[in-house]
């Protein structure tokens, strides 16, 4: 093996597989080994694929073995050094060493890593961006509102916008139950009663026509799932419903990375968010920056106008630092890196983590799935007073493509997708 650092505090070899062995020396030996992995698997847990991959460990010689992050980065500037550091915090770690010695870059995917986690802290759940409950509140109430059905009305549109020709964009809404899926069209209105609702939107990305392709799997497959776990009943759907969804991402991402190898489809990939409607309960699973949002009335209030809330968070540095508080709304709109993912299905991720969780539907209440090009051409309180807009009831155009044809007036850069979905009292 190569030896590529020798010190007071740690032996690192290169072994000729590319793994890098790091044998921790020297004070406290013990208790900064126990903290890197200790951090290593909680980073691989959430999903974050610019560090190491803890691939073994010995606390008998405190050696640990790692994937390969590249080679240190000898220049880059003091805000960008910020940047990579504030990213990493978006995962919920903050690294104790914060400085250029310990940035790589991977020339596999011409990415920037962060490597050594000795000196390094996994932040408190208060401290964080929180992930939403898995369970959706206690099993005895989810199982109480899978049982009492309700009345939808939905309606959906896509448009390619004014600048490209073709559309990466996807849209789904089908009806699952014992005699099959059947697939819902642009507008319409059902019982929960009649079986499983669900409706998801996708963003592909990729060369020459991969983008559609990949939304376009990234659907197929959830109508592949929806049959197996109709046979669940709900008590079991209850308690395995988010490992329902995760195993439904994984099984996406696998084939966006098949199919990757081609040439023509190099770097395909998805962003996808699902709404799964069982009685009163939806389950939703989401990963990119397509986004879900709930508009519900304010506690005592029985009119509109609704309180939107986003629900899936979006998963870009930029998306954390809005959520964080460091910048607003105008701000976000405008950074440069809004674009750029730190998770998605396929497009050379090494790990899937979505964010999965449940919630109970309120009279009236509306969601929205969209794509990121609405939320380019709109700001949220356009979104927000168009979604709950009741004027036009009657109009032969849709709430949806009321919203997405004023998205593309006012930007039309980029496809623009939306899925209305309103419950009925």
């Amino acid at each position: 093996m190569l030896e590529a650092k020798n010190t007071q505090r740690a032996l690192v070899r290169i072994g000729y597989d590319g793994r890098v062995h790091k044998q921790f020396l020297g004070p406290n030996a013990q208790e900064r080994f126990e903290n890197e992995c200790r951090v290593l698997k909680h980073l691989e847990a959430r999903g974050c694929s610019f560090v190491p991959r803890l691939l073994g460990s010995d606390p008998q010689t405190l050696e640990i073995v790692t994937s390969n992050c590249g080679a240190r980065v000898e220049h880059m500037s003091e805000e960008r050094i910020k940047e990579r550091f504030a990213e990493l915090e978006s995962f919920g770690v903050r690294h104790d060493d914060a400085f250029l010695r310990n940035i790589t870059y991977r020339s596999s995917d011409g990415r920037f890593c962060i490597i050594d986690f000795e000196f390094s802290t996994i932040l408190d759940d208060a401290k964080v961006a929180p992930e939403n409950d898995l369970n959706g509140g206690d099993l005895q109430s989810t199982q109480l509102a899978m049982e009492s059905g309700v009345k939808l009305r939905w309606s959906a549109c896509s448009d390619p916008g004014t600048f490209r020709s073709n559309n990466e964009d996807r849209f789904l809404g089908v009806i699952s139950n014992r005699h099959g899926i059947r697939y819902l069209g642009k507008v319409g209105s059902a019982s929960t009663a009649d079986g499983d609702t669900v409706f998801a939107v996708a963003d592909g990305m990729g060369g020459e026509r991969s983008g559609e392709l990949a939304g376009k799997i990234a659907t197929d497959e959830l109508t592949r799932m929806l049959p197996k776990a109709q046979a669940l009943n709900n008590r079991i759907l209850a308690e395995t419903y988010p490992q329902i969804l995760k195993d439904l991402f994984q099984s996406i991402h696998k084939e966006l990375d098949r199919i990757g190898f081609d040439v023509h489809c190099r770097n395909m990939g998805s962003t996808f968010t699902v709404v799964w409607i069982h009685g009163r309960l939806v389950m939703y699973a989401h990963i990119g920056d397509t986004r879900l949002y709930r508009l519900v009335r304010a506690e005592g209030e029985s009119t509109y106008p609704l309180k939107m809330t986003q629900i899936s968070e979006d998963h870009t540095f930029v998306g954390w630092l809005r959520r964080t508080g460091q910048i607003n709304e105008r701000q976000a709109r405008f950074h440069p890196r809004k674009n750029v993912l730190s998770r998605a299905l396929g497009a050379s991720h090494q790990f899937v983590e979505p964010q999965i969780g449940s919630f109970v539907l309120s009279p009236g209440e509306r969601l929205l799935l969209c794509t990121d090009g609405v939320i380019e051409g709109l700001w949220d309180h356009a979104i927000r007073d168009l979604v709950c807009d009741t004027t036009g009831l009657d109009d032969p155009i849709s709430a949806a493509e009321r919203l997405v044809r004023t998205a593309v007036s006012e930007s039309g850069r980029d496809n623009s997708t939306a899925i209305i979905v309103e419950l009925l009292d």
